[in-house]
């Protein structure tokens, strides 16, 4: 703080507490102060500003930003008062009150010293507020008024937190709850409205713009029914993210987002041992392949989150690499963190990073997964998803790992699709690997289907169409799929590693399959259009590899329960993975061949339940990823 403005608050704060002890000096005596006792007022007050004045610079009144003020500079002030206050009271009976103002008014100074310096921090806090404010309304015109929808702790929150940023531009107006003890009272000086049933008409009579979602772990369909409401009433809406999004963290405005798909799925929010997770991942080192794709990325932040020794990950995208890289090294860096450029096909260069850096847990999450893409590509999916599995799977084993965790599909489940069906040889070679002799690690692999919002998938390529003004194209009205949350995937997926004692294909629980095209609805009813009147919607045929429906479970395979109610374990009765299929791909290396009908009948000697366009025309073929 530079001097002169040291020395205007030394004046602003003196000029304050003068004034609170006279104050305190009048009412003492009915404004008709005897002449003795005005001598002992400025004795007292020669001595008593001095030492109010040092208080509150101990107590830190002069490092603050003076224009913010909340709840610690209350506590610290209310601390440098009583202080003083105790000061006066000890001199007031050392001298047996002589040249002291009367202990009424050390008890009335106490008061009133604390409402002026609580006062004078408010006023400067206000000041700044509505110059921001005035500021940004010039600059960006007119601001937004807003409905907050929710009257908890997080809505009382982010309201805070509105106010203390005014130049984004939102003023919110008013909270909206179904809570009837709640409705008719106020919050931080707004009304609680509601309920949230009369949503269109509450807006339309305070001229609101905007709606805010603010409950964490609500029920998707009362987001469903706030979004429809708003669009009705050609409102814009945002959303904060679910409990599990803001654990540890402080609601801010920077988490606001709009409305998602994932918002809408039917799914409960998923409660994780991360107590156990946390005993697993803890001080230990871990890779994760495939660091930078939408599963991997989450993968590197959650575990994060339970604080390794070190987290190596391993992308051949160097442009993906650099953004989760430079993400996770500005959130975490007390975690030593190696980003590799590296092909899991290149066995020479994961020896060399297994040797140097010893992981002792392997998240196997890159693979060729867009299924009409490798329908063209059969040798390079077979290259990249069993072969690299196989090169990463034997450098694990030669290097100690202790636990392989291979990221699966449901579209190796009776795979109609190359894609399905090199994730389903990576299944078999990990098991290959757990029964191996002298095995000393837990292989297991994790199977679930689609989740929303990852690259390439079909919510990203709707919101284009729908920006796009349309159509939304589908492959087939009948088409649904599996969908979970990016989040609640890689959340399962590390429960089920922590459960894993070898061998296991775990299946999480995705609840009921989503039909494409009510997914399209949702997604063009989000961006606040009515299906087809505003957005045209459109089949265009299955793709080669596609199935109308996917598939988890093989009939082969039985199911058991674990300790978590969302993850299954496998079991396969009577169906033996080749004993020799490591080597063969190794070795035999019959992603070298160049004609694709070569491959196609190498995986389907490999896989007798595969069957793709050419052999099945019986068989319905599936959706968008």
């Amino acid at each position: 703080m530079s001097l002169a403005r040291l020395g205007a608050l030394t004046i602003a704060y003196a000029a304050v507490l003068f004034l609170s002890l006279w104050v305190s000096m009048m009412l003492r005596f009915d404004f008709r102060v005897p002449s003795e006792f005005w001598a002992r007022f400025w004795i007292s007050a020669a001595w008593i500003l001095p030492v109010k004045i040092a208080l509150l610079a101990c107590f830190g009144q002069f490092r603050s930003l003076l224009t913010f003020f909340s709840l610690p500079d209350i506590r610290r002030i209310a601390w440098a008062m009583l202080v003083a206050a105790g000061i006066q009271v000890v001199v007031w009976l050392a001298t047996g009150g002589e040249h002291m103002v009367p202990r009424g008014v050390i008890a009335e100074d106490l008061v009133f010293s604390l409402m002026g310096l609580m006062g004078l921090r408010t006023a400067m806090r206000l000041y700044r507020e509505r110059s921001l404010g005035a500021a940004t309304s010039g600059k960006t015109g007119k601001v937004k008024r807003v409905l907050l929808i929710g009257a908890g702790v997080t809505g009382a929150d982010l309201f805070r937190e509105l106010q203390t940023k005014p130049g984004i531009g939102l003023e919110v107006v008013a909270f909206v709850d179904d809570d009837p003890r709640k409705i008719g009272q106020t919050l931080h000086g707004k009304p609680i409205i509601g309920p949230r049933q009369r949503l269109k008409e509450l807006a339309g009579e305070l001229g609101v713009e905007k709606i805010i979602i603010a409950m964490p772990g609500v029920n998707p369909a009362v987001i469903k029914e706030l979004v429809s409401a708003a669009n009705e009433a050609g409102l814009e809406h945002d959303i904060l993210p679910s409990v599990a999004q803001l654990l540890h963290r402080d609601v801010t405005v920077n988490h606001l987002r709009h409305v998602e798909p994932e918002d809408l799925l039917n799914r409960d929010t998923v409660a994780l041992d991360t107590g156990a997770i946390r005993d697993m991942i803890h001080d230990q080192t871990v890779m994760v392949t495939g660091a930078g794709g939408s599963i991997g990325s989450e993968l590197c932040r959650q575990i994060c989150e339970l604080n390794p020794a070190k987290l190596i990950l391993v992308e051949r995208c160097e442009a993906a690499l650099f953004v989760i890289g430079e993400e996770l090294g500005s959130l975490y860096r007390h975690i030593p963190l190696v980003a590799a450029a590296n092909d899991v096909c290149d066995a020479p260069a994961l020896d060399f990073l297994f040797q140097k850096h010893r992981p002792s847990i392997v998240f196997h999450a890159a693979a060729h997964k867009h299924v009409p893409l490798m329908e063209n590509q059969p040798r390079e999916a077979l290259r990249n998803n069993a072969g690299g599995t196989e090169i990463l799977a034997r450098a694990a084993r030669t290097h100690g790992v202790q636990h392989f965790v291979l990221i699966s599909t449901d579209k190796a489940v009776n795979p109609t699709s190359v894609m399905g069906a090199t994730k389903r040889l990576a299944e078999m070679v990990i098991q290959q690997y757990q029964d191996a002799p002298g095995n000393t690690c837990a292989w297991c692999a994790v199977r679930f289907g689609n989740v929303l919002g990852s690259s390439g998938s079909v919510v990203p390529i709707f919101r284009q169409q729908i920006a796009r003004g349309g159509p939304v194209t589908l492959t087939h009205p009948e088409a649904a799929r599996y969908f979970m949350s990016i989040g609640e995937a890689v959340g399962l997926i590390l429960q089920s590693a922590q459960q894993a004692k070898g061998g296991e294909i775990f299946v999480l629980d995705m609840g009921e399959p989503v039909k494409i095209a009510d997914l399209a609805r949702q997604m063009i009813e989000l961006s606040g259009f009515e299906p087809e009147r505003d957005i045209e919607i459109t089949s265009v045929g299955l793709r080669p590899g596609e199935k109308l429906v996917e598939e988890a479970i093989h009939a082969a395979e039985s199911v058991e329960p674990t300790e978590h109610p969302k993850v299954r374990r496998l079991r396969t009765n009577g169906r033996t993975p080749l004993s020799g299929l490591a080597e063969e791909l190794r070795t035999e290396q019959p992603f070298l061949a160049e004609d694709p009908a070569v491959v196609r009948a190498w995986l389907h000697a490999k896989i007798p339940e595969y069957r793709n366009g050419s052999n099945c025309a019986a068989v319905a073929a599936g959706g968008p990823n």
